[in-house]
């Protein structure tokens, strides 16, 4: 998919190295590391902390139990003062200055900038308190604050080989927390923050279906209470999960002579008493691997509302912070607190990190507003300072989220079809009343209906008109095209109310109107959307189709359709054709549904050529095809079978009933004779 170029997020990479193994050297002003940004050569530079200093200095950030954080001016002054230091000390890296300084001509991007970091005593820095100094932008203050030039920082570690990321997978979520030796975690504001995050995506069910609803939730979100580290392994190794939130305590732990900190979770043997598992443990616990030692499940992004996952405390050995460690195991996104982080701001992140990342926008942009929420909502902490995260960013990033946006924006949708689907009766057996299948009452219906027709259309047309569209043609098309597709369904489903009412009353009037209405609608969009793109072959079948159905063509105008439209489904046939001797495994399928469309069409387009014979002939052959390239349930397959099984239920003609009939018996439609309308 491509994506905006007012929306491509500006990388900035800032490396540090020295020689010598990652772990067992100090922090001194008096060692040189060689710092590497963009294009320029490498720059000398020194920390200005002593390791001792920095561990005492460190410690003044940590909140005291018995005084409050917003009358703390000793903390507050520490937090400055550091982020000053930090902020002189980017400062004498010109080729920083300078990406920076391009960076803000671009008013409204975002920059991101990638902190590698392969020496274990630089994670101690907390970066993200920096200071601009001169040349930044927004001067004096705190440089991932500032809202001049958007600036958002993650860490990573320096790899020989990009680590892969497959950003665009339907979410599946697990909440795992812990609460051993009578520890409190807010564990119902998390479950709260993210059952509000993944709500758009649960089912919706009529009042008084509860135990339903429940099991819906579980499709998307699992809860472990007082988790042992197997149970998250076995989890883990069972289901894929994309996203994993850990919410639990965090803990000192010592190994090897060597103190570090860990989770605190609850033991295996005794539930009641704490396991402070290290980095190490937990990242061989999240990342399944099968038989031959290959991972089997990774998450996508883990979280952890965890205090001091993010602090590295000791560099004398090896193995770093949690979140060091899970990042190096293979996890692309790890989002830690590299301080103690208040009960009220780790629930923010959660609310915010969820809600914003499943609706599928950018996470640079989301972590940069999180600090922002956490500054204004929080403002007696540094908690926004806290936040660390650590990243994988490969070259099709952006191109990544995009497409698991739109992919979250159909499901939402969709699941808002599904409903008005089930309260119009197209969920229930043909062979019942269809008010029978109807759990609330008329008025209700109508409401509930009315509410999510207006939902999706404002949804839709917000989606049209977002900059992507404006960009490329191709996207603008294909948006046109589904917001055509959603008017179709709208007619179908105001049909059926109409349909289902006992008398010819006022009410049914009212709905065959709106279904008129959301018909030509929908052959406006798909005209539209042909305007934009005028090659797209399925959007010209799409109107061929729409255009020539009984609620917009009655029988004189059926018959007109050859003489106006015949030369567009000429076109539209050899333009799919075209398309289908070039195209891949996974578009063939689609070029497949077009043309066997366009062959019933034909009745309609090509009367003095059209031949019944040959016409199913092609149809078999096509949905033959169809079936022998997908498994049974997979979408393009159900999409056309769905398609056709309009022809018959909705759009009724005699012309074409045949020559739908047998496009569903060949694609295995299991009721071809309309037993089911399930659409």
């Amino acid at each position: 998919m491509s994506v905006d170029p007012s929306k491509v997020i500006q990388k900035v990479k800032l490396e540090f190295l020295r020689p010598g193994p990652p772990h067992n050297q100090l922090l001194s002003p008096l060692t040189p590391y060689i710092a590497l940004c963009g294009e320029d050569g490498p720059v000398t530079v020194q920390m200005p902390f002593e390791h001792r200093h920095l561990l005492m200095r460190l410690r003044r950030l940590r909140y005291e139990s018995d005084k409050d954080p917003a009358k703390d001016e000793q903390r507050q002054a520490e937090v400055r003062d550091m982020g000053e230091a930090i902020g002189r000390m980017l400062g004498q890296i010109p080729a920083l200055l300078s990406e920076l300084g391009n960076a803000s001509v671009g008013a409204g991007k975002l920059v991101h900038l990638r902190l590698s970091l392969s020496a274990f005593e630089l994670g101690l820095i907390p970066f993200e308190l920096a200071i601009g100094t001169d040349g930044f932008p927004g001067s004096g203050s705190p440089l991932f604050l500032q809202s001049r030039t958007p600036i958002s920082i993650t860490r990573e570690i320096r790899r020989g080989h990009p680590l892969p990321i497959e950003w665009n997978r339907p979410p599946r979520i697990l909440f795992a927390f812990a609460e051993p030796d009578g520890l409190y975690v807010p564990a119902q504001a998390h479950l709260q923050a993210l059952r509000s995050a993944i709500e758009p995506w649960v089912k919706i069910r009529s009042p008084g279906m509860t135990k339903e609803r429940v099991e819906d939730v579980k499709k998307i979100l699992t809860v472990l209470p007082n988790a042992t580290l197997k149970q998250i392994r076995e989890a883990c190794a069972e289901t894929e999960y994309t996203h994993v939130h850990i919410l639990a305590h965090g803990a000192p732990l010592e190994s090897s002579g060597d103190r570090h900190y860990g989770v605190a979770l609850c033991s295996d043997l005794d539930p009641s008493k704490a396991d402070i598992i290290d980095g190490e443990r937990l990242a061989i616990a999240l990342t399944a691997r099968d038989s031959s030692g290959n991972t089997k499940f990774c998450p996508t992004l883990v979280t952890l509302a965890t205090c001091d996952s993010g602090n590295i405390e000791s560099v004398l050995t090896p193995g770093g912070s949690i979140a060091h460690e899970l990042h190096a195991a293979g996890i692309p996104w790890v989002i830690a607190s590299q301080f103690p982080l208040w009960m009220r701001a780790s629930a923010i992140a959660a609310e915010v990190l969820y809600r914003r990342l499943l609706s599928g926008d950018d996470p640079r942009w989301v972590l940069y507003e999180l600090r922002q929420r956490l500054r204004t909502d929080a403002s007696s902490t540094h908690d926004w300072a806290s936040i660390v995260a650590y990243a994988t960013v490969p070259s099709d990033f952006e191109s990544q989220v995009a497409i698991f946006r739109d992919k979250q924006i159909r499901r939402r949708l969709e699941v808002k079809y599904d409903r008005i689907d089930e309260l119009v009766g197209a969920n229930a057996d043909i062979a019942l009343p269809l008010e029978s299948a109807f759990t609330v009452n008329s008025i209700e219906r109508e409401k509930e209906i009315t509410a999510l027709c207006k939902s999706i259309r404002s949804e839709l047309k917000t989606w049209c008109k977002e900059p992507e569209a404006a960009y490329s043609p191709k996207i603008k098309a294909e948006r046109l095209g589904m917001s055509a597709a959603s008017e179709k369904r709208i007619g179908i489903a105001f049909s059926l109310l109409a349909h289902n009412q006992a008398t010819d009353s006022e009410q049914t009037q009212k709905w065959m109107r709106a279904s008129q209405q959301a018909y030509e609608t929908s052959r406006e969009f798909y005209r539209e959307a042909l305007e934009v793109e005028p090659h797209n072959h399925w959007v010209m079948t799409q109107y061929l189709s729409i255009s020539a159905i009984p609620a917009l063509a009655d029988k004189p105008m059926f018959e007109t359709l050859p003489k106006n439209y015949g030369q567009w489904w000429t076109a539209a046939r050899q333009i799919t054709e075209w398309k289908l001797n070039k195209a891949t495994a996974a578009n063939r399928a689609w070029a497949l549904g077009t043309l066997a469309e366009l062959t019933l069409l034909g009745v309609a387009y090509d009367v003095q050529n059209f031949d019944p014979i040959q016409a199913k002939k092609d149809i078999v052959r096509f949905c033959n095809e169809i079936r022998a390239l997908l498994g049974p349930d997979e979408f393009p397959l159900f999409s056309t079978q769905r398609q056709f099984r309009r022809y018959i239920k909705y759009w009724e003609r005699e012309e074409w009933k045949d020559l739908a009939l047998t496009a569903l018996k060949t694609l295995g439609d299991p009721s071809p004779q309309g037993t089911r309308i399930n659409e």
